[in-house]
């Protein structure tokens, strides 16, 4: 089979807090002013993205995992996880702030939900004036300060708020206390999970009156009470990939490209490039691409050397 870089339609998400900005920052075919989420790379049951160009066009990831899972995820990441996908990759509008929450551990996922736990990273692609996240407790606490807090009304107190600005990168690891504020695009990484509980959501109903359901005892033993560090340093050399995030699941460069760079692939894990300013050409056997910003592409593993030309921001990301 020859292969090729993949890109997929995206699977677009009404939100209680969504807004326009997939639309007017990102160029998504959204048609609804609530659109909180454009999954770009997913496997999720229900949610499994479908590739939108080349030969492929019309086939599901999934079904390209099991006739070829070598060559689409690599030999390292196919030993470890099997015909599994083991991230997703999103892009968020939060027009308002969204429920504040949290997400359990892999061995907790597993235990309660068959499924992975859910660390992630956020890189901010745009952020209006003062917009800020919720991330972790401002002092260590406990289950009974949480409860008491939520009781009273009081947890935004509690929780420490940090105001952000365009390229900042955030890490959250399972059990850190949560939440995208307003005003603020998000290129979002993580495990494959949608296991989330929420436990606050400023009181907010849906068009018909409705609140959304809480998850306050399920979190107790899910979060984490003690301070965390989230927030990732990061630098900035041109046409080279600059690490920002090195985990166990996925690892984040950043890659500032600034004319041509030929790169090489070890064959052992897929890369996934996501495209957060600028515009950029890809040649591959003679053929190129175009993507510009918002756009996401899978390249398989059996892609080796490649080349990359023009003046963008780019997300690179890979299992190690």
């Amino acid at each position: 089979m020859k292969f090729y870089p993949l890109q997929f339609y995206p699977i677009l998400k009404e939100r209680i807090w969504g807004g326009e900005k997939l639309k007017t920052v990102l160029n998504k075919p959204i048609t609804s002013k609530i659109t909180g989420e454009s999954w770009e790379l997913s496997t999720v049951e229900g949610d499994v993205s479908v590739v939108a160009n080349g030969q492929w066009k019309g086939k599901s990831l999934t079904a390209l995992i099991n006739e070829c899972p070598n060559e689409i995820l690599g030999t390292e990441v196919h030993a470890r996880f099997g015909k599994q996908f083991p991230l997703l990759f999103k892009y968020l509008d939060a027009r308002e702030d969204l429920s504040i929450q949290v997400h359990p551990n892999d061995d907790l996922a597993k235990k309660r939900h068959n499924s992975f736990g859910k660390t992630e990273m956020w890189y901010i692609m745009q952020a209006d004036d003062d917009a800020r996240i919720i991330v972790g407790f401002k002092e260590k606490s406990n289950a009974n300060d949480y409860l008491e807090s939520l009781t009273t009304k009081t947890l935004l107190s509690i929780l420490d708020d940090v105001q952000v600005e365009s390229g900042d990168v955030f890490f959250l690891e399972t059990g850190t206390v949560h939440a995208i504020g307003a005003g603020l695009v998000v290129a979002e990484i993580q495990q494959t999970s949608d296991i989330t509980y929420r436990l606050y959501d400023f009181d907010r109903v849906d068009a018909n009156g409705n609140t959304r359901e809480l998850h306050v005892d399920s979190a107790l033993d899910a979060i984490n009470y003690n301070t965390v560090e989230t927030k990732k340093d990061y630098i900035k050399n041109v046409n080279e990939s600059n690490e920002v995030v090195d985990c166990p699941y996925f690892t984040t460069n950043f890659l500032p490209l600034d004319g041509e760079i030929t790169v090489s692939k070890s064959g052992k894990t897929f890369t996934v490039y996501m495209c957060v300013k600028g515009t950029f050409e890809m040649e591959f056997n003679n053929s190129k691409t175009q993507y510009k910003k918002g756009d996401t592409v899978l390249i398989p593993a059996a892609m080796n050397v490649f080349i990359l030309n023009g003046k963008a921001s780019i997300l690179e990301i890979y299992i190690s």
